[in-house]
């Protein structure tokens, strides 16, 4: 089945682009906006709205597949491309990939995905976003064509097999963080907050306490809350390297010491810290330091699990840190990865490495790139994934929940048949 067109249409997302580095040098608040002057180039404020760009392959018998490019919340910072603005590339898809893909045939996934990963711009791959969302169309366009899932595409060119249960799902909560855990509790969602504590002072305190004393507010909270005793959920804390800044990147046994303390804290339930550590200089240091406390926890045979985030941002960083042993869990960052075969391909690396697998993303996504990642996710069954977009729990969880019970549905009404 031949591509016959590529029509594009701008989009908003779930969330929004924020001035990573801005912030960091003390943007104040203003209700939902930051004040002061962005740093990072792109950026005209230092949070403005969220953009994508939907592309739509037609292919010659009518049917239209469908994918959205998209960015992470925080684009331009930690080495990801620049901002990504709809009326910057538009023109790109239309005049660069457009005549690549008319009069190709959508009979092989990661055929396709080779092509457009090889395409150039002035020398440049393509911008992550658009690889991001062109692969998702590609996924689609080749699922239309022969007749079969998504998920049924990637497990037949990957090797895998297609869950015949839902993936856990993880939610986050943004700033607040108490209201949205009461919705995760009551929604059962299977890992939660993340809670946002990326500030010392604020959120983590300087010693800690101010998120020990809100991991014993989530484990009561639970206890009381939950429907009845099988609800168990993990509980996943992001601290954007905060417990390094407090206690020293470097300084192991300390920061050892208080992540114990919180695992205990949050006892019965399984404790998850993501970005323990954020060492700013390089990659080459953050695996260096995250596999060190890695080893440290493990040694005292403390369970709690720590997840790779920052300078884990490509396949070729996610293999690195899963080999070194970098964290007990790679937070695998769609968008950040350009084309989703490259987000196939590490969730299949990590656990064949036996490393967690956390298939997450961003905030600023749209509902159809949280679709068809649904699909990878059922093809590949990574450990976790992310409910996407937005910060409000509640649509985020329904677009990832609903779409792998359909898939689920589909499936077994096939084999009834």
């Amino acid at each position: 089945m031949k591509i016959i067109d590529v029509i594009c249409s701008a989009g908003r997302t779930g969330f929004y682009f924020d001035d990573q580095r801005a912030i960091k040098r003390g943007a104040g608040h203003d209700g939902l906006f930051y004040t002061g002057k962005p740093v990072t180039e792109g950026f005209k404020s230092v949070r403005q709205a969220g953009e994508s760009i939907s592309v739509m392959i037609l292919l010659e018998d009518g049917q239209v597949a469908t994918g959205d490019c998209a960015a992470v919340q925080y684009s331009g910072a930690g080495g990801r491309d620049t901002l990504f603005l709809a009326e910057d590339f538009i023109p790109v898809i239309d005049n660069y990939i457009k005549p690549e893909l008319i009069g190709k045939d959508a009979d092989n996934f990661r055929k396709l995905c080779e092509d457009m990963e090889a395409i150039k711009v002035d020398g440049k791959r393509l911008h992550t976003a658009i690889r991001y969302g062109l692969s998702q169309a590609l996924l689609d366009a080749v699922a239309k064509a022969s007749g079969r899932l998504m998920c049924e595409v990637v497990a037949d060119e990957y090797g895998c097999e297609v869950s015949d249960k839902p993936i856990p799902i993880f939610t986050q909560s943004g700033d607040d963080r108490y209201n949205n855990s009461d919705k995760m509790i009551l929604k059962r969602a299977d890992v939660l907050p993340h809670a946002l504590i990326n500030n010392v002072e604020e959120k983590l305190g300087t010693r800690g306490e101010k998120l020990k004393e809100y991991v014993a507010w989530l484990r009561n909270r639970i206890l009381n809350c939950r429907s009845d005793e099988s609800y168990c959920p993990v509980m996943h804390i992001d601290v954007y390297g905060t417990i390094g800044t407090a206690f020293g990147n470097n300084n192991y046994k300390e920061m050892a010491d208080y992540i114990e303390d919180l695992g205990a804290t949050a006892k019965p339930f399984h404790l998850r810290i993501e970005g323990p550590m954020d060492c700013d200089s390089n990659r080459e240091d953050q695996i260096e330091a995250l596999s060190a406390l890695t080893k440290e926890l493990d040694s005292r045979g403390c369970d709690v699990e720590l997840v790779a985030d920052e300078w884990c941002n490509t396949l070729e960083d996610i293999k690195l840190f899963a080999d070194n042993k970098a964290g007990h869990m790679v937070q695998i960052k769609t968008p950040d990865l350009g084309g989703i075969n490259n987000t196939i391909e590490a969730v299949l690396y990590c656990k064949s490495k036996g490393i967690g697998a956390y298939q997450g993303g961003t905030c600023n996504e749209t509902d159809r790139s949280a679709q068809v990642c649904v699909s990878c996710a059922m093809a590949t069954q990574p450990d976790q994934i992310l409910a996407k977009p937005g910060m409000g729990v509640d649509e985020g969880f329904m677009i990832v929940n609903n779409e792998m019970n359909r898939i689920l549905a589909l499936r077994k009404a096939r084999l009834r048949n």
